[in-house]
């Protein structure tokens, strides 16, 4: 199954259901199905992988009632009861949405590691006294999906995987704003693992995991370097470790997409449910944060929390200070950097203002004086401006931040200004192959291109009082253009915060004159 035969399956899967359910929604009826089909598919084929071994598949059947009886199950990863199993499915034609309910449910209990990912959706489900979505669209919607076998040998999983990115990408299309709060575009998540270069045997952490796309393309990028070809697919020898994946996320119907992804993908990825700002998953021995080779990440732009959150935090991760109420920015980054190992990298996609905001402000500014520490500490090793209209719930441009605990080039900061580097498409632009090697080329061999990137020091930063815009060293030709809203919103946001802080201090003041009613009356 090539991509274009792959979208056009997705789209009639869409039209199958169109009507009874909004276009946002269709996700949450294709992709479960999908997902138990290649279970389904992939159970089919182990069987007969083992019936020609053991004898015949009543043989193979037997065994595995055998190990189900007693809990453990070896024969195949994933045990799919009969009224499961896809030709069962296919065969029902009354009473769908309670079948195909019952089904995903009884996967959920064969298989606890399932549960709460396989199980999340109601396909009975009733809104106003009326069925969501009809027995007759889910078979249409059956028949559509039955078109292509999806079992060990007839697609790669990134071709599944990729179902997923154009199921999602459809939504984020149609839902705006809140979509980009889970799906970084494709291409964005490949550059950030060619900057990255995943090594075999890795520790990978997204503590914003959304479906999990980027610890997916970590994976990818090492299947594609150290990858051999078998049997006309990419496969990691033996001698090759595998990445070791682990991803929090706090929304559970997003959680369940990035366990089915990582499943999809046959990888055993760690992903937890949860708020990992106020209650982070990942955890030693001793109660301190786990640590990790690599970090990935997209987090949501600057999201509000109070100050408790950073004042109280048991696993002092907020040591360069905290951060404005407005924008966790830089609250995220220190919770990552705080999870890197001692030698560890991290790629982390972040709000352009980010960079910059505070810089050339009098006095102190919450968000220069974080930025200031981390270059003072000579942790970041690149900035990467990207391109406009990339993203789904923006159309500002985003930078890629490189923090190196240990790095090549120390007391230099490399900024690449890829503001020019994309493709026009409709709705959203984006990079293209090319783009994506000359970004990644620049990073690896670390040069200084005109119009295009520039390596600064700790001391040229400091002299620009740390505004580490890639716009304000490497020109392109090109008026800078009008301040996003959402970046004035932040702004603004900041200023009112500032205020209230020194409106605060000045009534406490005055109190201890005995002045306390004096504002009031004045």
């Amino acid at each position: 199954m090539d991509i274009r035969t792959l979208e056009t399956w997705l789209w009639d899967a869409a039209c199958a259901i169109r009507g009874p359910v909004d276009a946002p929604k269709f996700k949450d009826y294709i992709l479960p199905l999908i997902f138990l089909k290649r279970l389904s598919d992939v159970f089919e084929d182990e069987v007969a992988r083992r019936a020609q071994v053991l004898g015949g598949e009543k043989v193979v059947l037997d065994l595995l009632e055998q190990e189900r009886q007693r809990g453990q199950v070896t024969l195949v990863r994933f045990f799919i009861p009969e009224n499961a199993r896809w030709q069962a499915i296919r065969r029902q034609t009354t009473g769908l949405g309670q079948y195909l309910t019952d089904a995903v449910r009884a996967v959920a209990r064969e298989n606890p590691s399932l549960a709460g990912v396989i199980d999340m959706v109601d396909f009975n489900a009733t809104a106003a006294g009326q069925r969501i979505i009809s027995d007759e669209h889910l078979k249409s919607l059956i028949d559509v999906l039955s078109r292509h076998r999806l079992g060990l040998e007839d697609v790669e999983p990134d071709i599944l995987g990729r179902a997923y990115e154009y199921l999602l990408r459809k939504f984020a299309e149609g839902q705006g704003q809140s979509a980009g709060e889970f799906y970084t575009p494709r291409e964005v998540a490949i550059l950030m693992a060619r900057l990255l270069e995943p090594e075999p045997g890795m520790t990978v952490y997204d503590p914003a995991c959304g479906s999990g796309g980027l610890l997916i393309k970590c994976h990818l990028r090492l299947l594609e370097r150290f990858g051999t070809m078998e049997n006309g697919h990419l496969r990691l020898p033996n001698q090759i470790k595998p990445l070791r994946l682990f991803g929090q996320e706090i929304n559970p119907a997003t959680f369940a997409m990035a366990r089915m992804n990582a499943v999809i993908h046959d990888l055993e990825a760690d992903i937890r449910l949860g708020d990992t700002m106020r209650h982070p998953a990942f955890l030693d021995a001793a109660g301190r944060l786990q640590t990790f080779d690599l970090v990935v990440a997209n987090p949501m732009w600057n999201q509000k929390f109070g100050q408790e959150l950073y004042e109280n935090d048991p696993f002092e991760r907020f040591r360069f200070g905290a951060p404005p109420s407005s924008s966790a920015d830089w609250g995220w980054m220190q919770h990552m950097l705080a999870s890197l190992n001692e030698k560890g990298r991290m790629a982390v996609v972040l709000d352009t203002g980010a960079v910059s905001r505070g810089s050339g402000n009098q006095g102190a500014n919450r968000e220069r004086d974080i930025r200031k520490a981390f270059v003072e500490a000579d942790l970041i090793e690149a900035v990467i401006l990207l391109p406009e209209n990339l993203f789904y719930n923006t159309t500002a441009p985003g930078v890629i931040l490189v923090i190196n605990r240990a790095k090549r080039k120390p007391g230099e900061i490399l900024l690449i200004n890829a503001s020019k580097l994309f493709t026009k498409g409709r709705p959203k632009n984006y990079l293209a192959d090319e783009h994506i090697q000359r970004i990644a080329d620049l990073y690896h061999t670390w040069r200084a291109e005109e119009g295009l990137s520039a390596i600064i020091t700790k001391e040229e930063a400091s002299r620009n009082d740390y505004n580490l815009s890639p716009s304000r060293y490497v020109a392109t030709g090109e008026k800078e253009d009008v301040l996003p809203p959402e970046e004035a919103m932040v702004l603004l946001r900041e200023a009112e915060e500032e205020r209230a802080a020194v409106d605060q201090e000045l009534a406490q003041v005055l109190h201890m004159l005995g002045l306390g009613d004096f504002r009031a009356n004045n």
